[in-house]
């Protein structure tokens, strides 16, 4: 069973922005959508999708968990 990153990255249309999805979807807890947006990171690390925006919760140590991702599919 593919992960959600993974499902995601594979709905997801070749060179199209996609806009990882929040409220009514897998990805409402904070913690479930940053482990999604990590393992795309992962993805475009490894040249398979492209990160076009990035957003952080603030947070007082700097490393917030990451609350809006947008990539494009490279592959």
């Amino acid at each position: 069973m593919p992960s959600l990153a993974m499902t995601t990255f594979l709905d997801s249309q070749f060179d199209e922005v996609t806009e990882l999805p929040h409220a009514g979807s897998a990805l409402e807890h904070p913690l479930v959508f940053d482990s999604v947006a990590q393992e795309l990171k992962t993805l475009a690390s490894q040249g398979r999708l492209e990160i076009v925006d990035e957003h952080r919760q603030p947070s007082q140590d700097g490393t917030g968990l990451i609350d809006r991702l947008r990539f494009r599919r490279l592959e």
